[in-house]
């Protein structure tokens, strides 16, 4: 079987991830990028040892028909360069947010599907390691059944990030152009994981967010980097989401209790915790839990080991596994990774923050970057 020819649009640094991923893959090879700095493109060339660079994504298309698009632009250029890539027969990765809101999102879903194209959005937490091996405990009944329960935490350190001192020292930075500036770009990940359990595709939503004592200190009090948020679906599942700038340690976990025993799953240490749902008799339930856990500890330490000594503990195993079971489904006319009705409750639960949280009023100027000729 001939491998799947890839294209990337866009050179930035989340499309060298995304390139280093490809070409660790089997079954794929990049056979050219897009970017509107013709230099950025060569250079990415370079690196990646790439053959073919262009400015314009309709000019790349036309003379090397990728069978898959990487979308790894800004946000709010997803849309078009999607809806583009889709008409002209490419299966299409884009990278989160997914679309500037839900509407865009199913228009894309329908078109896909209307056209038998793959496509999928970069929510790579929910493929590491541990995620995966959080997926495979649940699906082995843990829990007792649907979970009852979730909380979502999702830390962010504006203070330990070259992009978001970027985005704070420029007024005209494509972050402060999305209609959730900040929260926008950065959620989506802690948002899917609770999406992938609910039922309801529109579940009820209650949000709060806040500028934090640290905006204000640094002249953007109008920026929310602290949000709250209830959710709860037509089954009556509920899930707290909570995503800080400020909260220390900085949390990237995520914990469901079932009708019998519950989760937690904790990325930044991947590691993932049972508990034990069912109480112990007397003083017992002092002193066996403790062992328990401190087994679990000790277990989770070994298999990391064991990952990391096979090169699999990687920051981007996430994007790995995700990319390679797009190309595989592609390949095999298999499902997504992504189910599409994932990605649309996603895009609708952060529709619904977006609209009842002040984001702020920073205002660049509106450039939409299409990497397509104007017409």
């Amino acid at each position: 079987m001939k491998p799947l020819k890839i294209a990337i649009v866009g050179c930035g640094k989340i499309a060298a991830s995304h390139a280093g991923q490809i070409l660790n893959l089997p079954g794929g090879e990049i056979v050219g990028v897009c970017n509107r700095s013709p230099d950025k493109a060569r250079k990415f060339c370079e690196r990646f040892s790439i053959k073919h660079s262009f400015t314009e994504l309709a000019e790349l298309v036309d003379r090397l028909r990728p069978d898959v698009v990487h979308i790894t632009t800004p946000p709010e250029s997803h849309f078009e360069l999607a809806k583009f890539c889709i008409e002209q027969g490419c299966h299409v990765y884009v990278e989160k947010p997914f679309t500037i809101d839900s509407e865009q999102a199913l228009r894309l879903i329908e078109l896909a599907n209307n056209n038998r194209i793959k496509m999928t959005v970069g929510h790579n937490n929910q493929f590491s390691p541990v995620a995966r091996r959080m997926r495979s405990v649940i699906q082995a009944g843990y829990l007792g059944g649907q979970p009852v329960h979730i909380e979502s935490c999702y830390g962010y350190d504006l203070g330990d990030s070259k992009y978001a001192q970027a985005f704070l020292k420029d007024e005209n930075h494509w972050v402060g152009r999305l209609p959730g500036k900040l929260i926008q770009n950065v959620i989506s990940h802690g948002i899917a994981r609770i999406a992938e359990f609910l039922k309801s595709d529109e579940p009820t939503v209650i949000a709060h967010g806040f500028a934090s004592s640290y905006m204000k200190q640094v002249g953007d009090a109008g920026i929310v980097d602290e949000l709250r948020v209830i959710i709860s679906d037509e089954e009556r599942m509920t899930a707290y989401f909570t995503f800080s700038s400020q909260m220390r340690p900085l949390l990237h976990e995520l914990r469901l209790y079932g009708p019998q025993n519950g989760l937690i799953l904790d990325e930044r240490q991947a590691t993932l915790t049972k508990l034990r749902g069912p109480k112990f008799k007397s003083y017992a339930e002092i002193f066996i839990p403790p062992v328990i856990l401190t087994k679990q500890h000790i277990g989770n330490y070994a298999i990391n080991a064991g990952l990391l000594l096979r090169g699999r503990l990687q920051p981007n195993a996430g994007m790995r596994y995700l990319i390679g079971a797009f190309y595989g489904s592609i390949l095999e006319d298999q499902p997504v990774p992504i189910p599409y009705e994932q990605i649309a409750r996603t895009a609708r639960i952060m529709d619904a923050i977006i609209g009842q949280v002040g984001v702020g009023d920073r205002q660049g100027p509106s450039l939409m970057h299409t990497w397509l000729p104007t017409q």
